[in-house]
């Protein structure tokens, strides 16, 4: 009997044990950016990291990934190491690293969760259904965005016209794998870098710009994740200041029922 192929999310996540707390891995063409991995892989596969190893307790809820230097194509190594255990959170340390030198430390907290009184006070945006939407198409010459079926309801797309400035950096769009497949901790840390740096929508125009601090809390359990199947999830990304080459960008992942599955904050450097 053959195999069904890979999801090229699952391609992209493969890793081989490679020593204590060490797992091998290659970066992948199809979350390729402009001159390396994207961001959001990235953060992924160090998640698959802790996620796989024998030692890990709980599910993920938070997780920070700080991108110190580029990533070249090729294999890279993953440190997970627990720094250390309580009674119902797990603390990491994470790096990942190419040819002996580190480009990407981070660190992660599982916990297991529990039944509790709950209340939620953020409110997802009343939006269009994504089946009312078409499909967008790409607008960069990256790779990753094939690797996603996006349905812009607002500011997907920068434009680009000189001299003009957008009165706020708000982009909204329903996101799902492509091809479809049912998610886990690893896609959502994924989904929540899927958004264009905002200067590009504020400044109406491309300008260098890249990721230093990504940091993603997780708000729902690994059942709730399965039970979206390959319905989308809406995203949504803002930023709060721009100021002396560095902006702020904040995210939400929201369930197509109103959940708020994740939520995320990220600073940006930029150059004009």
């Amino acid at each position: 009997m053959t195999s069904a192929p890979l999801h090229p999310l699952d391609q992209a996540l493969q890793l081989e044990p490679a020593g204590e707390h060490r797992s091998r891995g290659h970066t992948s063409q199809a979350y390729w950016n402009m001159i390396g991995p994207f961001g959001g892989a990235t953060a992924a596969v160090m998640l698959s990291a802790a996620l796989r190893h024998p030692e890990r307790l709980g599910d993920p809820s938070a997780l920070t990934v700080n991108f110190a230097g580029p990533i070249a194509e090729g294999a890279f190594e993953v440190v997970a190491r627990p720094s250390r255990t309580n009674r119902s959170t797990q603390h990491w340390h994470l790096e990942l690293l190419q040819n002996g030198e580190i480009t990407t430390t981070g660190s992660a907290v599982f916990a297991v969760r529990r039944d509790t009184w709950r209340c939620g006070e953020a409110t997802m945006p009343a939006v269009p259904a994504a089946d009312a939407l078409p499909q967008m198409g790409g607008f960069a010459p990256v790779k990753w965005l094939g690797s996603y079926d996006m349905r812009a309801v607002r500011g997907a797309k920068p434009t680009t016209e000189p001299g003009t400035e957008h009165p706020d950096s708000l982009t909204q769009f329903w996101l799902r794998d492509q091809p479809p497949r049912t998610p886990d901790y690893a896609a959502m840390a994924a989904w929540c870098d899927a958004f264009y740096p905002r200067i590009f929508l504020k400044r109406a125009g491309f300008v260098p710009a890249g990721t230093v601090s990504l940091t993603t809390y997780f708000h729902a359990d690994a059942a709730t994740l399965a039970a979206l199947g390959h319905r989308h999830v809406l995203g949504s990304a803002q930023a709060r200041v721009f100021r002396q080459g560095f902006f702020d960008q904040t995210a939400e992942i929201w369930s197509p029922d109103g959940d708020l599955l994740a939520s995320s904050h990220q600073i940006v450097y930029y150059k004009e």
